[in-house]
């Protein structure tokens, strides 16, 4: 294939960003949605455009929604396919609650944003993926999740993204013989500024509570994704890859509770 049109949803801020800027220096030109930070991801589309060539279109949408996933594609028409789908976006409650204390409104948007909404876009790109018998499909998930862990004060969250791997898995086995891969990412505890920053940025800058001794950052989950995006990363599909720095991310949670 000559080039290739990714789709970034939340890509307009931390890891969707650096997913951006990472899949853009490497001449893939980008669709980069986002639910309300219009300023960041127009301002993000011309910086990639200035510095790398690539064309990058700014779409707004709430991929929660089926009609917004269907509209956000009506306008990606600019680009005549999109090859590479990188499902970042995932709404998350910070605020700990225990499951009965979710409302249904927060429950449904939580299980919409991190499940159905990967659903809705695939369902509707992988008859193009399939045409051309090439595709990536790339979400993201959270340490351990393909064996479905409790995970306290997260029930909603943990619920969609379990079920985001098997969904995961089940399109891998489901396109392979098309040419298309699936594969979910599953970053380490990468919090507030470290999202958008480089692994140079991080050398040096000392965090204990890392085997590896360093924070986490946006470009080791960048990494990842433009390696499974790749030509000859054909083979792997299915896969469920943690990019923790050795940590037990729920492991901690569960001993500080």
């Amino acid at each position: 294939m000559g080039k290739k049109t990714a789709l970034i949803t939340g890509g307009a801020t931390g890891i969707g960003r650096r997913t951006a800027v990472q899949l853009a220096s490497e001449g893939i030109d980008l669709v980069i949605n986002f639910r309300q930070s219009q300023d960041e991801a127009v301002t993000l589309a011309k910086e990639l455009t200035t510095k790398f060539g690539t064309k990058n279109l700014p779409i707004g949408g709430d991929v929660s929604d089926y009609q917004q996933c269907c509209q956000l594609l009506e306008e990606a028409n600019h680009f005549s396919t999109i090859d590479i789908l990188v499902h970042n976006a995932g709404p998350y409650i910070h605020e700990r609650r225990r499951m009965v204390d979710y409302t249904v409104e927060d429950w449904q948007y939580l299980i919409n944003g991190n499940l159905n909404s990967t659903f809705y876009l695939s369902s509707l790109l992988i008859p193009k993926m399939r045409k051309q018998q090439w595709g990536r499909i790339i979400t993201i998930g959270f340490d351990r999740v393909e064996s479905a862990p409790g995970w306290i004060y997260r029930s909603a969250f943990a619920a969609a993204k379990s079920g985001l791997a098997s969904l995961t898995k089940t399109i891998a086995l489901e396109e392979a013989e098309f040419g298309i891969t699936a594969n979910m990412v599953c970053p380490g505890d990468i919090v507030r500024e470290w999202k958008e920053r480089d692994i140079e940025q991080a050398l040096g800058v000392e965090d204990s509570s890392v085997p590896v001794g360093r924070p986490g950052t946006g470009e080791d989950i960048a990494r990842v994704i433009s390696f499974l995006a790749d030509n000859k990363s054909d083979y792997i599909t299915g896969s469920i890859i943690p990019v923790t720095g050795g940590k037990d991310v729920l492991g901690k949670v569960y001993r500080d509770n």
